[in-house]
């Protein structure tokens, strides 16, 4: 196969975003949008990806080389055009030979199956365009039959070629040697005073090498210029979540209230109820429950567990078989062995819960002491009773029994009982003496 690389533009300025989070670094399904195009590169197989940059983004170009490495940057100084952000990459690009794409850093739901037929010509330049609902100002992909003649830019275009609704992605691949040729010819006579990309379609049909679009949809093809955009982005790829785990055999009674992130994984078999949120590195197996308004993040959920409803599993929390984690329990980096439970109202966090351990209700895991964080074992088979603090560092050993409302600083053997709780000292008719008091003080008062 022939050898490829991928280009991608990140150089803009995203004024429209009015934020000051760089365009390309906002996210969809917790993930960048740069992050979208680097993978979708990756995944067509690019030996060489190149992000064109501006200077005015150091935290773009931080980005990329934490990623990529620092040969992966271009620097675009200063915005001339696609084209010229495009010739920016050359020098980078050294004595690579092959196929070459431009993609764009703010295209967050293009994949590389939308890609990958730009790559079928070899000799020539391929572009991707789209049928729009509403062409505006895209520019129009020209055909001919199965030739792409011209791409028009909405300002130069004429009211004939502004009838056309087929219209130009952006996306472009074409030899790195005929590419790099056909801008160096290119000129900023134009309405903007720049350095069309487009305008390499003409100059490669002047010299007769092939050009030609293939199709992708409109939504895939979308770009992000505003926060009205980047939420519609999103809304577009919840729904594709949505849609490819209902039919890998995932039930969801209302699957417009689920939210994923890019990488979430559930296994068939499992249930989620409405209102359920997974950020980044969320993996559920098969048959699963997780119960309406639970969040999981950076955890794992194994075959039988139940979740929720509202708890909060956060990065490290590691879910055997048949555990339950119930109402307003939160587990941070705690692993939880088969059959476990933490039912209701507990802090589990920096420890782990052996097989069949049972954690009652308002338990916390005293895990920091304002400078380090300490771990929390409890053992197979025991049993902490409600309202107990476990002080870390601590191990509860297996079979144990931890008396409800104790603050446990030691370890407790295995099978043995521990009660840290102060005595209980009943006074007889203290309560009514104390009643009379507070009473006629307040009658003095008023």
């Amino acid at each position: 196969m022939t050898k490829r690389a991928a280009i991608i533009l990140a150089a803009g300025q995203g004024t429209r975003m009015k934020s000051p989070l760089p365009k390309v670094l906002h996210p969809v399904g917790h993930r960048a949008m740069l992050d979208h195009a680097i993978d979708a590169a990756e995944a067509l197989g690019c030996e060489r990806i190149v992000v064109v940059v501006g200077s005015h983004s150091p935290e773009v170009r931080a980005h990329v080389v934490a990623r990529l490495g620092e040969d992966a940057i271009a620097v675009q100084d200063p915005p001339l055009g696609t084209g010229h952000a495009v010739r920016a990459a050359e020098a980078v690009l050294g004595d690579f030979v092959g196929q070459v794409v431009v993609t764009y850093g703010d295209v967050p739901l293009l994949r590389a199956a939308d890609i990958e037929a730009v790559f079928e010509a070899s000799d020539g330049v391929t572009v991707i365009g789209f049928e729009a609902a509403d062409p505006g100002a895209y520019g129009r992909l020209v055909m001919e039959g199965e030739t792409l003649t011209a791409i028009t830019e909405a300002k130069e275009a004429s009211a004939e070629v502004l009838a056309i609704t087929t219209c130009n992605s952006g996306v472009m691949a074409a030899p790195v040697d005929l590419l790099f040729s056909l801008l160096a010819e290119v000129t900023n006579t134009n309405a903007k005073g720049e350095y069309y990309l487009t305008d390499v379609v003409e100059l490669a049909r002047r010299r007769g090498a092939p050009t030609r679009a293939v199709m992708a949809s409109e939504d895939s093809v979308m770009g992000v210029n505003a926060q009205a955009e980047l939420a519609t982005a999103e809304a577009l790829f919840q729904r594709v979540q949505r849609e490819t785990f209902l039919a890998g055999g995932v039930t969801m009674s209302a699957p417009e209230t689920v939210h994923f992130a890019w990488d979430t994984l559930i296994g068939a078999g499992t249930v989620i109820e409405p209102f359920v949120v997974f950020g980044p590195g969320a993996r559920v197996a098969e048959r699963a429950r997780i119960r309406s308004f639970s969040h999981i993040e950076g955890a794992t959920v194994a075959s039988g567990a139940e979740v929720g409803p509202y708890a909060r599993l956060r990065p490290g929390a590691d879910l055997g078989e048949d555990v339950k984690v119930g109402n307003f329990v939160e587990v941070k980096n705690v692993r939880m062995e088969a059959g476990a439970k933490a039912n209701h109202l507990s802090y589990l966090g920096d420890g782990s819960v052996g097989a069949g351990a049972n954690i009652g209700a308002g338990t916390i895991f005293c895990n920091y002491d304002g400078f380090n964080k300490a771990r929390t074992e409890v053992g197979a088979g025991a049993f902490v009773g409600s309202n107990s603090a476990l002080v870390a560092p601590v191990s509860i050993g297996a079979g144990a029994i931890v008396g409800s409302g104790s603050v446990i600083t030691e370890d407790v053997p295995a099978d043995a009982m521990a009660l840290g709780r102060g005595r209980q000292v009943n006074k007889d008719g203290a309560g009514k003496v104390f009643r009379d008091k507070a009473k006629a003080k307040k009658e003095q008062g008023s």
